[in-house]
């Protein structure tokens, strides 16, 4: 259990602005770095929170719940959200190793 950077893991203040507002829960980044480990830390503002799962999965396993968690109103508005933020670098395959990392405020 470590205290990161919340940059380490949330790429961007718009992400992180959301996970203060506790509209993101969850982030799902490639599976060739790994951000954070399940226990570890991270602040935003005054308001700590904890990294409580980190799942090894594929995107083919994604639910409609998953994208609800990282901020999107169905897998399919996620998908084209992906698409949108990486821009000719991203290919939705259902078979691409993930690390989904999901979070919480500590009380």
């Amino acid at each position: 259990m470590a205290e990161i950077d919340a940059d380490r893991l949330l790429p961007n203040d718009r992400v992180q602005q959301s996970v203060l507002n506790g509209d993101v829960t969850q982030l799902t980044r490639g599976a060739s770095n790994q951000y954070a480990n399940e226990g570890d830390t991270f602040d935003i503002d005054d308001t700590t929170f904890a990294v409580t799962d980190v799942e090894r999965r594929t995107l083919g396993s994604f639910t409609d719940a998953d994208a609800q968690r990282e901020g999107s109103e169905s897998l399919d508005a996620y998908k084209q959200r992906m698409q949108r933020v990486h821009p000719g670098s991203f290919e939705w395959d259902d078979t691409s190793e993930v690390l989904t990392y999901r979070f919480r405020p500590v009380e």
